[in-house]
């Protein structure tokens, strides 16, 4: 009895050992189950990116969406149902873009291995891949995200940061997700690439405290010129303005240099002149482009990891914008 007692006890903890050995994220998780998934995700980036080099904002910023609410699931890419309300449909998301580029992945890698890679893995290796392909940094990405069943729109007002947050508050939502200051300042560099709106900025420019007053953080002269050229008035929803003016699609020091300056077109990036830690912080990545690109990398490892699902949580989506 003894005997059999230790074989059992053994068998289970072989058991348990093989059981958990896929259930946390690695570089090459699919290397046996799908060897090609990331080479499928980075093919299609080389050929669609470098034609539509402003889908490498597009794809970070919906990655970035993703994971701070809920985690990296993949919830942000689920519609709407008639009894639900997603996320892609909450109004901090209505401007996000790339959701076809993903479909389309997703669709190639099922028609290799059906059920076997989730579309959080391709959102996070979409994101990289196409930010490296117009000659951004490049960071690793352990892949085994299984993908959520829940997409709720309110949440997104809960844990989403927001352009008009303060500095307590961006670095409490940051704080809620593992994330300090330094990931802040960093993952606030993605702004170096990429477009945003008048109606992110209207308030700002024409009616900070409500009273029909500029906010006196934004440098005056970077308002003149978004008033007379861009945003030429409050009501002004959907003219597109540069997050970094002149180098939208090239990722570079040039957002940390607008906001020294005190250009930085939303109150979360005029926050980050607002404590002593974080002025060091923008200081410090405005003295090298190549570590400013590998404590990026960094930062970006670290937000792909939050909340993830892993071994039997969640599912493998079948289509990215319904549950199974």
């Amino acid at each position: 009895m003894g005997s059999q007692s230790y074989f059992m006890v053994l068998i289970i903890c072989v058991v348990a050992i093989i059981g958990s050995s896929d259930a946390e994220l690695k570089l090459g998780y699919y290397g046996k189950s799908c060897p090609k998934a990331e080479e499928i995700v980075l093919k299609y980036v080389r050929q669609h990116i470098p034609n539509a080099p402003s889908l490498a904002a597009a794809l970070i910023r919906l990655h970035f969406h993703d994971c701070f609410v809920r985690g990296c699931d993949a919830s942000v890419l689920m519609n709407s149902t008639q009894t639900n309300q997603a996320e892609k449909d909450s109004i901090p998301n209505l401007t996000l873009r790339g959701f076809d580029f993903i479909n389309t992945v997703k669709s190639l890698i099922e028609a290799e291995c059906p059920g076997v890679v989730s579309c959080a893995d391709i959102l996070s290796l979409s994101a990289r891949d196409s930010v490296h392909a117009i000659g951004g940094p490049y960071w690793n990405v352990p892949t085994g995200r299984r993908d959520g069943t829940i997409s709720k729109a309110a949440d997104v007002f809960i844990t989403l940061p927001a352009p008009f947050n303060n500095l307590t508050t961006l670095l409490t939502l940051f704080g809620n997700v593992g994330l300090d200051a330094n990931d802040l300042v960093l993952l606030s560099g993605a702004h170096t690439i990429g477009v945003s709106h008048c109606s992110s900025v209207s308030n700002r420019l024409y009616n900070f405290t409500g009273k029909g007053d500029q906010d006196p953080d934004l440098d005056n002269k970077y308002a003149t010129s978004l008033k007379t050229f861009k945003c030429k008035n409050i009501n002004d929803q959907t003219t597109i303005i540069e997050m970094d003016p002149g180098s939208r699609n090239t990722f570079d020091l040039g957002y940390f240099k607008q906001v020294v300056k005190r250009r930085g077109l939303f109150e979360s990036d005029a926050a980050l002149l607002k404590s002593s830690a974080t002025r060091s912080i923008v200081a410090q990545h405005l003295q090298s482009n190549e570590k400013f690109f590998t404590e990026f990398a960094k930062s970006m490892e670290k937000m792909g990891r939050i909340n993830v699902k892993i071994g039997t949580e969640g599912e493998i989506r079948k289509h990215c914008t319904f549950v199974n």
